[in-house]
């Protein structure tokens, strides 16, 4: 089975480089806008109602990936599908973002952890009642977490 996937737009953030890029949107207090591209910006209807966004995107400047890897956060090697590491077989992340604003095809949001000119796929609405998950297990995370 193959298919294609078409960004459907750009994410413009303060980071050009990894070093300074945060490695969780949770951990980022970082400004930016989505800019949706014209032919998409009436699927946006209705979005300025919710305080948060998932934004999915292409991790574009990944080259490559290993199916063991040592997260960022641990020093032991673990599955990348246990993981949130960016080299993975297809380069695709996400990031939960507060939605401040909405101006035509142009979304402003906080908590970006990503690279400036991120190729957008697709946008999803945070819905709590979908979304939150109580007594929820962390995996190996459970004895990193610094909340």
């Amino acid at each position: 089975m193959e298919f294609s996937m078409q960004p459907i737009g750009v994410i413009h953030s303060p980071f050009s480089e990894g070093e300074s890029t945060p490695i969780q949107a949770s951990r980022s207090q970082a400004r930016g806008t989505v800019e949706v591209f014209s032919q998409y910006a009436d699927g946006l209807d209705g979005i300025d109602g919710f305080s948060y966004v998932y934004l999915f995107y292409i991790l574009h400047r990944s080259e490559g990936y290993s199916l063991r890897v040592t997260p960022f956060l641990d020093d032991q090697l673990h599955g990348v599908f246990a993981t949130r590491y960016p080299l993975r077989p297809n380069a695709l992340g996400f990031s939960l973002v507060r939605l401040l604003g909405v101006q035509a095809n142009i979304l402003e949001v906080e908590g970006l952890d990503v690279w400036d000119g991120t190729p957008l796929l697709d946008i999803k609405p945070y819905v709590p009642d979908f979304d939150q998950r109580d007594h929820a297990r962390a995996g190996w995370y459970e004895t990193r977490s610094k909340k």
